[in-house]
């Protein structure tokens, strides 16, 4: 993928919504059942969204540019969009009103120290700061070992979705609900895409996924898109066994873009039982390790 083309993502996101939607879910007749289209007519979209039917072609065909706040929150409310699904049409837009530009080179940069001393301080739970691209850009020493297969490509910084993607059987071990966390992460990747469309290196990790993985092409093309919100997450640790883990990913607004997230468990529960066995044995490695630094000096 050498470039984001903006027009063609609007067309294929509203498409899709729009073939997802049955007229009697929308509350319209369905007129017969030899209908030529899957889903809603754009005449019926028009309708349920109080635009002409040339306004709603000329959007469906990649022009956002003029729509106002309303005709958009209108739209959303037509197909019966989801936060995450309207956030990103609202994107879309905005990208469509901003003059266009060249791509632009926004590699991973360290975190200021006084994040990663934020990190240390978490000394009970995995934490780390990650990018909306999904690359891992500090971790504490929980964090560190309990994503150690994630860190076992040398590539850095590390990102989960290549993790994910180009090395399936292994990610397939290590998360318990493989098939979700794919669709997830090509989803929050494509909610990123249109927050920034003109990012080189988000293009270029989606093209090197695309030429890749299958799955993702499969994944991608659904058009899906998802918040980074709080949840739970089950793992199979190589050292510990199962973990089910609840997840808070926090926006952090003096860093936009990055995101916070911290692994918990409540406690007396097998899984905090596992996660003090994982501190143990990460603290074991980081003495074992600095005992060997201090021998070879």
């Amino acid at each position: 993928m050498a470039t984001m083309d903006l027009r063609t993502e609007i067309r294929e996101f509203l498409s899709s919504r729009r073939a997802r939607i049955a007229p009697e879910q929308a509350g319209l007749p369905a007129y017969g059942s030899n209908r030529r289209v899957k889903g809603l007519r754009r005449e019926e979209v028009a309708l349920l969204a109080g635009v002409s039917v040339d306004y709603y072609v000329r959007m469906e065909r990649g022009s956002l540019a003029g729509a106002s706040d309303g005709v958009l929150d209108a739209l959303a409310s037509a197909l019966q969009l989801d936060d995450a699904e309207r956030d990103h049409l609202f994107h879309l837009a905005r990208q469509s009103k901003a003059p266009s530009g060249p791509r632009r080179h926004r590699p991973a940069v360290p975190v200021r120290s006084t994040l990663q001393q934020l990190l240390d301080a978490i000394s009970g739970a995995p934490a780390w700061i990650s990018s909306g691209r999904y690359d891992v850009l500090a971790m504490n020493q929980l964090a560190r070992a309990l994503y150690s297969p994630v860190l076992a490509d040398p590539r850095r910084p590390a990102n989960t979705a290549r993790f994910v993607y180009l090395s399936p059987e292994a990610a397939t071990d290590f998360f318990v609900d493989y098939d979700r966390i794919a669709g997830d992460v090509a989803a929050k990747l494509r909610m990123e895409a249109g927050r920034s469309p003109h990012d080189e290196e988000l293009i270029a990790l989606v093209g090197e996924l695309s030429t890749r993985s299958e799955l993702f092409r499969q994944r991608w093309a659904s058009q899906d898109v998802r918040l980074h919100r709080s949840g739970r997450k089950r793992l199979r640790h190589p050292i510990v066994g199962r973990l089910d883990l609840d997840v808070e990913s926090l926006a952090m607004p003096a860093e936009p873009g990055l995101h916070l997230n911290v692994y918990t468990a409540p406690v007396g529960t097998p899984t905090a039982d596992n996660l003090a066995l994982l501190a143990s044995w990460a603290a074991t490695r980081q003495t074992s390790a600095t005992e060997l630094e201090a021998h070879n000096e």
